[in-house]
């Protein structure tokens, strides 16, 4: 498949009003999305049965300045006072049950059994991934005894408890997990909500147990947040965009002090710090999505209208055209998981990795209509430019540093090799004397006249389980992790950067942002979150000893600390100084990394394949004469 000359025309969803529906269940039995940024469910607690939900749209203006007096995870029940007792009584976080019953809201998801198999079985022809369980250990520091197998079967018992406590619901039924749960800490700022990027370890996790219903619950209502409509002002969400995260309120109804009613309270951005708009959550859903999918064996929830609209608008959103010359997406700094200022504005490998693997799930999951046609072939034709983007030029090992080194400068013509004027003066002492003869990576930014040489976890990973690294060099990203891994790893894994900024550099790049100092927070601090994509990777390219190893580093504090959020120093000594405790992904993190390296037949459900016909694509534009004179013809995308 050539990356050819295509005008797409990418269609335009009507500015006419959407119908708003009420009906007796719950909103997400509709074949829209709702246009309201708020979601209401009421429930008259007094009457002695359940009263019918009706759903309300409202602007969420209409609330912020209202005072609430609720618990800090409200709970709407939503049926018959006498049904109570259906309630498991486990405490916080037990799940919703009523025996012999359909869910009054979401209904029970069909079918039960783990699928996904047959594709693994053809990766595994391919790729010969073993089969292991969580007490075959790597060589180095390995621990067959007993007593290892029983603590860390205690450390998981543990793990478990927490992140079912940390689960909010929403008119009774689970819908996703709070951010921390640390009952110390009376400051929790926006901490109680539901982020949807810290909810996707926890969703793994729910699926790899088999417990369905909390993912699917959670795809619906973000689904229903999601802006709808166009908007015509500069404060407003862009259409398409998912929520970087809602908060669940339980409000009384006005004149009537016996009901209550559940209300999803979605922010875009607009209240975070430095009020920057979440460009990864869309990204994450679709990725979630699939999984559910292929986990589960419930494909209905991709084929339902209003999830394809969900995903197509996501795309759309992607797709658009702008001033950017480059296949790759432009966002601004802090709209992904590093959400500090950090010097990632323009085109963090992060977003481009994360991008390239929502547009491969998304093109598994579009359902084929004449519709979707001018979509998929607009999305094909990114995905090759895009990989052949990031596989040419940001990757970075010895040798490319080499001719990185001897670049000439100032070349006007469309055959230079120094295609973005890279100034060799750029190639700083650090990396020379950092980078391993065997290993290489994937740079976190390109931009014209600099380069970003930082090694950025997330983005290397994913590009290892999306497939968006070529096979050799998935293998000589994780060559560097264990070449370099009293640098990336230390006492706790995984640093989320390296190196961290300092000095003067600092001051300039980060705006002298106090939580953002030298080796703490996103400028070089360790995040146990990242073990679970760590594990994906390592699975995938057969190497799994590498993750093993981590999670036994990780294994020895992180029940000792109470799960922070992350670590700070060079080394990983500290407990992060405003670090949370008893942080969800941390914990889901853990558990998802247990799950996989238990069964890594399961990890099929988040991996990308290579496809042949993007292989076949982007050799045949490595094997052309990088000299030719460019054509008069017009091309979609400039690599």
């Amino acid at each position: 498949m050539g990356m050819g000359t295509s005008e797409v025309a990418l269609q335009v969803l009507s500015q006419g009003t959407l119908p708003h529906h009420i009906c007796s269940s719950i909103c997400l039995s509709s074949p829209y999305p709702t246009s309201s940024s708020i979601i209401q469910c009421k429930n008259k607690k007094s009457l002695g049965y359940a009263s019918n939900h009706r759903i309300q749209h409202h602007r969420v203006v209409s609330f912020r300045n209202v005072s609430f007096n609720q618990p800090r995870f409200p709970i709407c029940q939503c049926q018959r006072d006498d049904d109570v007792g259906s309630i498991s009584d486990g405490g916080n976080g037990a799940w919703f049950k009523s025996e012999g019953k359909t869910s009054q809201i979401l209904g029970e998801v069909n079918g039960k059994n783990v699928i996904g198999f047959d594709e693994f079985q053809q990766l595994k022809l391919e790729q010969k991934v073993p089969t292991f369980s969580s007490d075959k250990l790597p060589e180095v520091g390995k621990v067959n005894h007993s007593s290892h197998r029983s603590s860390s079967t205690s450390l998981e018992d543990e793990a478990w408890r927490l992140l079912r406590e940390s689960m909010v619901y929403y008119c009774g039924t689970p819908c996703g997990t709070i951010a921390a749960n640390d009952p110390s800490d009376s400051n929790m700022l926006n901490y109680d909500q539901v982020f949807i990027r810290d909810f996707i370890p926890s969703g793994i996790a729910f699926l790899l147990k088999g417990e369905y219903d909390i993912v699917r619950n959670f795809i619906l209502h973000t689904l229903q947040l999601q802006s709808w409509e166009k908007t015509m002002d500069c404060h407003s969400p862009g259409q398409g965009l998912m929520p970087a995260s809602f908060k669940v309120r339980t409000i009384p109804l006005d004149g009537d002090e016996s009901a209550t009613e559940d209300v999803l309270d979605p922010d875009f951005g607009e209240a975070a710090i430095g009020r920057v708009a979440p460009v990864d959550s869309g990204l994450w859903w679709i990725i979630l999505l699939r999984a559910y999918g292929k986990s589960s064996g419930d494909l209905s929830v991709q084929e339902r209208v209003d999830v394809q609209t969900g995903i197509k608008m996501i795309l759309r959103l992607c797709l658009a055209d702008g001033f950017d010359m480059f296949p790759t997406l432009l966002v601004t700094d802090g709209s992904c998981m590093i959400d500090r200022r950090m010097g990632i504005h323009g085109h963090p490998l992060e977003i481009q990795a994360l991008f390239y693997s929502a547009l491969l799930c998304a093109r598994e999951m579009l359902a084929a209509e004449d519709g979707s046609a001018d979509l998929i072939r607009a999305l094909n034709n990114r995905l090759v430019a895009l990989s052949f983007h990031i596989r040419e030029y940001y990757w970075v090992d010895m040798k490319k540093l080499n001719e990185i080194y001897r670049y000439k400068t100032e070349e006007y013509s469309y055959d230079a090799v120094n295609k973005f004027n890279i100034y060799p003066d750029q190639v700083s002492p650090w990396l020379v004397e950092w980078m391993p003869n065997k290993g290489g990576y994937l740079i976190g930014n390109l931009q014209p006249a600099h380069m970003d040489f930082r090694f950025f976890s997330l983005g290397n990973l994913w590009s290892v389980v999306s497939s968006l690294a070529t096979r050799d060099q998935c293998h000589a990203i994780l060559d560097l992790i264990e070449a370099k891994w009293s640098d990336l790893v230390a006492g706790m894994p995984l640093k989320i950067c390296y190196p961290a900024l300092e000095g003067q550099e600092w001051r300039i790049i980060t705006g002298s942002d106090p939580k953002n100092t030298p080796w703490s927070y996103h400028n070089g601090g360790s995040w146990p979150t990242l073990l679970w994509q760590l594990s994906v990777a390592c699975i995938k390219m057969n190497r799994p000893e590498i993750a093993e190893r981590a999670v036994m580093e990780a294994e020895k504090r992180l029940s000792k600390d109470k799960w922070p959020e992350y670590y700070d120093t060079k080394r990983a000594r500290f407990i992060g100084k405003q670090a949370r405790l008893y942080q969800t992904w941390s914990i889901a993190g853990y558990l998802v990394a247990k799950l996989l390296l238990t069964k890594p037949e399961s990890a099929t459900i988040l991996m990308n394949d290579e496809d042949a016909e993007l292989v076949n694509a982007f050799y045949c534009m490595i094997d052309a004469n990088p000299r030719r004179k460019r054509g008069r013809k017009k091309q979609s995308y400039i690599v």
